[in-house]
């Protein structure tokens, strides 16, 4: 589809704004949630970087980020019946700027989340501890809202970010449950039989993380 027909396609629902000057409002306003992806990011490093030199340790395994497309903000937008525009993207759409990281053991995703939210240029705006409080089908995260400061040319900005940490095992579990992607047409009783295969799966993975962890506090007494 060639530039001019996708501007004719979202011309009736998207803030006029937006179209201005080739999006460059709309590309603004992405840039800022990049930016805020940075912040983090660095930030994380250096927490990272500052265990290794004190405790030799590396609680991050590793830090994925990602920005929320156009398409996907949309439909969000769409699917909450909320008007497309700009302000109701800043308003509403909290997870455009995503990053997860991946920690060693439990115990470091939550010493993690302490550190950074101890920083003072930090908000945050929302808590889900889906790692004591898992969804219902096996999920397990921590995930937390934050505002950070981006700093432009003429201001400061705070800019929200979705931030989810987790451990390696439940990691692979919501990786490979999200390839999986059962259909959702099955047999009730194949469904239910899959529902609690994962279920289980993700129990077997939380109880890997604990007697990790209860090998590692055995070794830090020794």
């Amino acid at each position: 589809m060639v530039k001019s027909e996708l501007k004719d396609l979202y011309l009736d629902e998207l803030d006029k704004d937006m179209w201005e000057e080739e999006t460059l409002p709309f590309r603004r306003l992405m840039s800022y949630y990049s930016c805020a992806v940075m912040e983090i990011e660095t930030k994380l490093r250096v927490l990272n970087e500052e265990f290794s030199l004190e405790y030799d340790k590396n609680p991050i395994e590793s830090i994925e980020s990602r920005i929320k497309s156009k398409d996907g903000i949309i439909k969000k937008l769409k699917r909450r019946g909320l008007p497309v525009t700009l302000e109701s993207i800043e308003e509403h759409i909290w997870d455009i700027a995503g990053l997860r990281v991946i920690c060693s053991f439990p115990e470091d995703v939550y010493m993690i989340e302490q550190c950074l939210l101890e920083q003072d240029d930090i908000r945050l705006i929302q808590r889900k501890d889906y790692i004591k409080n898992p969804k219902p089908g096996g999920y397990r995260s921590l995930h937390l809202i934050v505002e950070v400061p981006i700093f432009l040319k003429n201001q400061k900005k705070w800019v929200k970010a979705e931030i989810q940490l987790r451990t390696m095992a439940m990691d692979f579990w919501a990786s490979l449950e999200h390839k999986l992607c059962y259909k959702k047409d099955l047999d009730e009783d194949i469904e239910r039989a899959i529902e609690e295969s994962l279920w289980i799966a993700a129990e077997t993975c939380y109880k890997l993380d604990q007697d990790m962890e209860a090998v590692r506090r055995k070794i830090q007494k020794e």
